[in-house]
């Protein structure tokens, strides 16, 4: 079995800094991979913080079990939760500290893949698509007030883009005393791949678009090149974030 994986993060085209942080981490054999994103909030300072010390505290705790034999369900799980309760409270101790980052917080998802199994975590609206062939398979559910709406019937989801409070989360990192993060698993084929985003991904390109820009056949780093800058094109108003893990035999 062999993985791959890239990432790419651009500041958009109207966003004055870029406030997404992105990390993967491929295990030497090449048999188990990390792959995060995360989008932060609270100004152009906080942002910028929690974003960062999410990706950095969840990869100093997970890349070392990653780079060994792999771990049973329940361990791997465990070993989820603690280090984004970790970065949790990094983040609380800092928003703490400095008033000016007192309103900072950031979204995040991950994938830990081993062989053919994957298990997604996620807080927030950054989100993780599973795509094999041409067909595409959003993994994760938003933490917005949008989202509720739509579950509970209140509006479409044709609605939702039309919402001005969109994007107004009902959980991130750093703003909860406690993160649960959502989880799920899922299994890998041959030539599938992992898509990690933020939402400026998901507002500058329509998903039904993705498969035709994601051309198996060209690699892995420019296909994830390809989203950015269509995204770009689009005139992306906020950041855009990507990371793809594609398990390749």
């Amino acid at each position: 079995m062999t993985l791959i994986a890239t990432g790419l993060t651009d500041i958009g085209t109207r966003r004055v800094s870029n406030q997404d942080a992105i990390a993967w981490h491929v295990c030497p054999d090449s048999t188990r991979a990390l792959g995060i994103v995360a989008d932060g909030m609270g100004g152009y300072k906080g942002g910028e913080i929690a974003s960062q010390v999410a990706v950095n505290v969840i990869t100093q705790v997970l890349v070392p079990l990653i780079n060994q034999p792999p771990v049973d369900d329940a361990a791997q799980v465990r070993a989820i939760r603690d280090a984004v309760n970790e970065a949790n409270e990094q983040i609380q101790a800092l928003r703490e500290e400095d008033p000016v980052l007192g309103n900072m917080g950031t979204t995040i998802v991950l994938a830990w893949i081993q062989g053919s199994d994957a298990l997604v975590a996620h807080i927030g609206d950054s989100r993780c698509y599973h795509l094999s062939g041409d067909q595409l398979d959003l993994k994760t559910r938003d933490d917005t007030v949008v989202q509720n709406m739509i579950d509970d019937g209140s509006i479409s989801e044709a609605e939702a883009p039309r919402m001005p409070f969109r994007n107004v989360l009902t959980q991130a990192l750093g703003s909860n005393e406690a993160a649960e993060p959502s989880l799920c698993r899922l299994q890998l084929a041959r030539g599938d791949r992992l898509l990690l985003c933020s939402d400026g991904l998901t507002e500058a390109v329509p998903e039904a678009d993705w498969p035709g820009l994601m051309l198996a056949r060209d690699p892995l780093r420019e296909q994830a090149n390809t989203l950015i800058h269509t995204s770009l094109e689009n005139q992306a108003a906020d950041n855009v974030s990507v990371v793809l893990i594609l398990k390749e035999s």
